[in-house]
């Protein structure tokens, strides 16, 4: 496995940010008072709000290199799942690209405690959630030493590549060098945290878009809807994972 790192910004590193897991295995922020993932699960909110609401893996069939843009990396299950998903289908795209921004990255350890009980348990058998653990091990070993800016590290002989860039989302957004063909807006709910959700950062994302590009989210607030459509994406209701009735899927209008 290659490693290419490039900080930007060489400051004080950062420190590990806080997960509190509540006796169900569930992790939650301390910080945001606010669950990390669906009551569903994290690989039933990856795989239906997330991959299968940005199209995926339909949307990289015959290309040669297809970018995911998030904002929000989390416990990393998305891009855990993005990269299992890609890994499971033999019309994968030549090279994946995951872009995403974090203000306050995990520890190591809770990324891969998270990979390991992604959940539910009722479905063993699903190749995804058997990988995740191994892929969550991989990431491990290069997840440290995390300043403030640009960070890049390749997997799978090269052909997948992450670039995390650590700091504030609209400061971050600005520095990142990324065209999406696919974007996952993942933060904490907008009542929560609406830096994550202001008409600015959509701004920002939309200018990462290439015309086309699938957007999804668990949220369907009446302001990012409202602001994703004056940014020219078509806006669709979806329903929801359970116990959220709905959820958004979006495309950039050419």
């Amino acid at each position: 496995m290659g490693q290419d790192q490039d900080t930007l910004s060489v400051v004080a590193l950062c420190q590990s940010e806080r997960v509190l897991w509540m006796p169900d295995g569930s992790p939650h922020s301390p910080r945001f008072k606010d669950r990390y993932r669906s009551r569903s699960g994290g690989l039933a909110q990856a795989m239906t709000v997330f991959l299968a609401g940005a199209g995926l893996p339909v949307g990289w069939r015959g290309r040669n290199r297809f970018s995911v843009l998030e904002t929000g990396f989390g416990l990393g299950l998305n891009f855990l799942c993005t990269w299992a998903a890609w890994e499971a289908d033999p019309q994968r795209c030549e090279r994946l690209q995951f872009a995403s921004v974090e203000a306050f990255p995990v520890s190591a350890a809770d990324l891969v405690r998270s990979a390991r009980n992604a959940g539910p348990e009722d479905q063993p058998e699903c190749s995804i959630a058997l990988r995740l653990p191994v892929l969550a091990e991989q990431l491990a070993q290069v997840w440290q030493g995390l300043s403030p800016g640009i960070h890049q590290w390749r997997f799978a002989g090269g052909r997948v590549q992450l670039t995390l860039a650590v700091g504030e989302v609209q400061a971050t957004l600005q520095d990142l060098d990324c065209q999406a063909d696919a974007v996952y807006l993942d933060g904490f709910s907008p009542a929560l945290n609406p830096q994550m959700w202001s008409a600015q950062t959509l701004h920002l994302v939309a200018q990462h878009c290439r015309p086309g590009a699938t957007l999804a989210t668990y949220t369907v607030a009446r302001s990012v809807r409202e602001r994703l459509r004056q940014l020219g994406f078509s806006v669709e209701k979806c329903p929801g994972l359970p116990p959220k009735r709905d959820r958004l899927q979006a495309v950039l209008r050419p």
